[in-house]
């Protein structure tokens, strides 16, 4: 890195962390949170091609930072084509797989652990992935189903891990299982050796990045991943000392996550994309007892660990405004989707910092001018504290015109210099 080079990287990151401790920086930081097709797009690539072709894919989001003026290189919105391809996954639909080549990843949303499934899961929540979730999730780990016990019962004992362990791990199924996973991590490792390299080539031209992997609210991963939203939306009412012990279940494991990720990265921005918490989800009371602990645990956990949470409020969270008061002030990156702004001055404008939220909506059919519009108002109503990074409401739209983006960086020179 060469000194010029050096001294951005670390202005850009001391802006960030200036914003997130309520301190005000010399200028507002642009910083997207993340970043899908949109530089793909832009450069003329097909959305197959941006999931299987990962070094193309990287170098368009290395190319977009520094084009449009990013303080930080964004999260990847994608992941490996090649390693669901590799598993035959059925929870992720994606272009050039079972989707056309021009269309966008989909989540297939569905009961993935049956509502009479409780408590085996929760008895052995191991064993009960492998068993019953890989083979409801991935067409080619079927075989794990024929696996008649928790699978880790043999191995504290060498003759039956040998004379049991042996001949079902030889089960041609279960073989087959386990060559889709490794040809999964063959791909995966591509992937990453692409994200590592683009990381280490902007950090070299003074460009940090911005957060370190996802990490899903214990309440998201009940309801995204196992029950479904109708699902986990009946447990509140039907089963509701079952859905608090599996989502306190995985409380245990995002923290450990999350703390894992921390330090394997080194990076201290820990994104937590939140997807059921908005007003309209649920009730304040439902929230209070199904949500907000454990979500609020995570964020502790990872602030008492020395990172910084950076949380993703998905839809409208000015009803919950009154909740994130409760947290440390000057300790979480908050990034808004839907928020009303002059009430979050009321509630959080000495507690956290506001990182979002100019409209999807503008950046996609609007004008450069009605960005330059939305980042005025935005700079007008934080100008006395400073404490604000721009970017959309989820990072840059995959459909984002490249004039409007060009916009937020013309913006903030503009009207973001403190």
């Amino acid at each position: 890195m060469s000194p010029t080079a050096e001294e951005l990287f670390k202005q850009r990151e001391q802006r960030f962390n200036d914003v997130v401790t309520l301190r005000k920086p010399d200028r507002v930081p642009l910083v997207p949170l993340g970043c899908g097709y949109f530089a793909d797009l832009w450069k003329g690539y097909s959305y197959k091609e941006a999931g299987y072709n990962n070094p193309q894919h990287y170098a368009a989001i290395r190319d977009a930072t520094i084009e449009f003026g990013w303080d930080m290189m964004p999260l990847n919105g994608l992941f490996s084509a090649a390693g669901y391809e590799a598993i035959g996954s059925t929870q992720m639909r994606w272009p050039g797989g079972s989707l056309p080549d021009d269309t966008g990843f989909q989540f297939v949303e569905d009961e993935y652990m049956r509502a009479d499934e409780y408590d085996e899961f929760l008895a052995d929540p191991n064993g009960f992935t492998v068993r019953k979730i890989f083979p409801r999730i991935a067409s080619n780990l079927a075989g794990f189903a024929q696996v008649p016990f928790p699978p880790l019962y043999f191995i504290g004992n060498i003759y039956y891990l040998l004379n049991v362990g042996g001949p079902l791990l030889a089960a041609p199924p279960i073989r087959k299982a386990l060559e889709s996973l490794l040809a999964m991590s063959d791909a995966v490792a591509d992937y990453f050796a692409a994200d590592a390299a683009t990381g280490e080539e902007l950090a070299k031209l003074g460009y940090p990045r911005a957060l370190a992997a996802p990490i899903i609210p214990p309440f998201d991963m009940v309801s995204d991943m196992l029950r479904s939203l109708r699902g986990s939306t009946m447990d509140m009412y039907r089963r509701p000392d079952q859905l608090l012990g599996a989502i306190d279940l995985m409380e245990k494991a995002q923290i450990g996550l999350a703390l894992m990720l921390m330090q394997v990265s080194g990076n201290p921005r820990v994104f937590i994309p939140m997807h059921r918490g908005a007003g309209g989800f649920m009730s304040d009371e439902q929230f209070e007892r199904f949500y907000w602990p454990s979500f609020k645990n995570l964020v502790l956990a990872v602030i008492d660990a020395g990172g910084v949470p950076c949380p993703l409020f998905e839809g409208d969270y000015t009803p919950r405004l009154k909740y994130l008061a409760e947290l440390p002030a000057g300790k979480v990156a908050g990034h808004f989707d839907k928020v009303d702004r002059k009430k979050f001055l009321e509630f959080l404008g000495d507690k956290m910092c506001f990182w979002g939220n100019v409209p999807l909506s503008v950046m996609c059919t609007g004008s450069p001018q009605q960005v330059m519009d939305d980042v005025k108002e935005l700079c007008g109503l934080f100008r006395d504290t400073g404490t604000l990074i721009l970017d959309s409401v989820t990072g840059i739209p995959d459909e984002a015109k490249p004039e409007c983006v060009a916009a937020l960086r013309e913006a903030a020179d503009e009207y973001g210099v403190w």
